[in-house]
């Protein structure tokens, strides 16, 4: 029986740990040939030596499951490692079918005391990152449409955050960053479905070494109790996502974790006021609008669950 992915061939960008890692790993496991992307640094913030040892570790792991898979070291956020990489798949396997795009790093500050580099590095490696692969990915496959008169296989997995649905304090390059990567995917996705190529877009809640802090209260469990945080578990959904199987599946954002998966709405118009005149005016917009606010305490935003209805027992 043939594997679901089997034939087809992919990239993984921030493979070299945690969830790159994890996909990497699935993809292989359901026979795609993968190509293992990891810079290599050691901080989780991008600092530290570039180092091959993480994606070639990779490599190694899926040869010795039986699968194929070839390590590369670049920054996916240089334009030209970006174009290296799909480059690099394409002559080795003679086509690209799978993009997941995962490398990511994090300066964490309130947005009252961020530097000016502690936004452009956390914007340059998700969204910049993000777009390379993508904009190289994309021109192979149209390139391969036009030759064969007709759509081809295509599929990109970007990864994006519930920092952008519910707000992330210390964190505004980040949630700024995963708002864009959501606009770069359904922009993708409305570009590229004519060529048979489809993207989505996961926020992944997963345990990894750039959640550490945000999961710091949620303890795995003692040996052999299941961690709803694993990797692994959010692993699955991306290997779906590449497969043949989700065809139907474009241009949409789903937050994974555990035994859960949730497809999220695009917004929606919650309240409409028309005005009584011809348009609206200070006077009659703070009547309309502040009637409409006034539950609400002074500063209270939206709340994560109030967006997304994620709590166990609202899914």
């Amino acid at each position: 029986m043939a594997l679901p992915l089997e034939g087809l061939a992919a990239i993984v960008t921030g493979a070299g740990r945690g969830l790159g890692r994890a996909e990497a790993l699935e993809l292989a496991r359901l026979g795609a040939a993968v190509v293992v992307n990891d810079y290599g640094q050691p901080g989780r913030d991008g600092s530290g030596e570039a180092s091959a040892g993480p994606a070639e570790e990779v490599a190694r792991e899926i040869r010795s499951a039986g699968g194929t898979a070839l390590a590369h070291t670049g920054d996916v956020a240089d334009f030209e490692q970006a174009r290296a990489l799909v480059e690099l798949a394409i002559g080795e396997f003679g086509k690209l079918d799978i993009l997941v795009n995962n490398a990511g790093i994090l300066r964490d500050r309130m947005v009252f005391s961020m530097a000016e580099d502690e936004w452009d590095a956390v914007v340059r490696v998700h969204l910049k990152g993000h777009f390379n692969t993508t904009r190289f990915a994309a021109a192979h496959w149209r390139d391969r449409s036009k030759a064969a008169s007709g759509p081809v296989y295509g599929r990109i997995v970007n990864t994006s955050s519930e920092a952008f649905l519910a707000g992330s304090a210390g964190q505004p390059n980040y949630a700024a960053a995963k708002g864009g990567v959501v606009g770069l995917t359904t922009s993708t996705a409305l570009a590229l479905a004519k060529y048979g190529v489809t993207a989505n877009a996961i926020c992944p809640r997963a345990r990894t070494r750039m959640t550490e802090d945000v999961f710091a209260g949620f303890a795995p469990p003692d040996e052999g109790g299941l961690d709803p945080l694993a990797p692994e578990h959010v692993a699955p959904l991306v290997g779906y996502l590449a497969s043949p199987a989700a065809a139907r599946i474009n241009g949409q954002l789903l937050v994974a974790h555990g035994g859960m998966v949730a497809v999220v709405e695009r917004p929606r118009v919650r309240a409409k006021f028309d005005s009584k005149e011809d348009v609206f005016g200070y006077e009659e917009l703070d009547a309309v609008l502040g009637a409409h606010f006034a539950d609400r305490p002074p500063g209270e935003t939206f709340a994560a669950a109030e967006v997304l209805g994620l709590r166990r027992g609202q899914e």
